[in-house]
């Protein structure tokens, strides 16, 4: 598949989250699998429903900078490229059923290029799960949940990288060593780490706007 170029970077007009701001932890599990972990520093101003409002409306656009933007590529405002309704939900939209295609470049380094497709398995006001199946296996999963809590919202990042069976092996190596290695599963926490960090300035305007 032809890589898509690199947009400019969109101005950068919220800080981003340090690393350090969260909780990351890199499990490597048996049958060479992995699990990325992040728990993210609360959401100030941010509800469930914000965010379920949020991956439903991924792609709308807003005004951003003096000008009408996707709400993608402000998302992350230096690595996001191109996100895509691969598929409508059943019911239409960006529902549980849909298939998004999301397509990224971590620190907008080439070698952390991502132009991934994956089925929304789940998707409400407790988060959403995104998953990759192969001969009906997951082999790829990666699931937001979050909560309202007295600080904020809390939003924990959980991704899966391989299948649980023994006879996924060889798929599983493939993921974890060619697909995603380690360098790519470190540049991927902290560019979580820091569009998550962002709905904190972009939603709450956002949202006001759209009434």
């Amino acid at each position: 598949m032809t890589r898509m170029p690199m947009p400019a970077p969109r101005a950068r007009l919220y800080p981003l989250r340090e690393l350090a701001s969260a909780v990351t932890s890199v499990h490597h599990l048996p049958h060479h699998r992995r699990r990325l972990t992040i728990d993210h520093q609360p959401l100030v101003r941010v509800t469930p429903a914000m965010l379920l409002w949020w991956f439903r409306h991924l792609g709308g656009e807003m005004d951003y900078g003096g000008r009408r933007v996707s709400n993608y590529l402000v998302w992350h405002p230096e690595d996001h490229i191109r996100w895509e309704l691969s598929r409508p939900a059943p019911g239409g939209g960006a529902g549980e059923g849909a298939r998004f295609r999301i397509v990224e470049a971590f620190q907008r380094r080439p070698e952390f290029y991502v132009d991934s497709t994956e089925t929304v398995e789940k998707l409400d006001e407790t988060g959403i799960r995104l998953v990759r199946r192969l001969a009906g296996v997951p082999v790829f999963q990666l699931e937001h949940t979050w909560s309202q809590g007295a600080g904020g919202t809390h939003y924990v990042s959980v991704m899966d990288l391989g299948a649980r069976s023994r006879a996924f092996t060889p798929v599983n190596r493939v993921l974890t060593r060619r697909t995603f290695p380690d360098a790519m599963a470190r540049a991927w926490l902290r560019h979580n780490v820091e569009e998550v960090g962002l709905l904190e300035h972009l939603l709450p305007t956002l949202l006001d706007h759209e009434g």
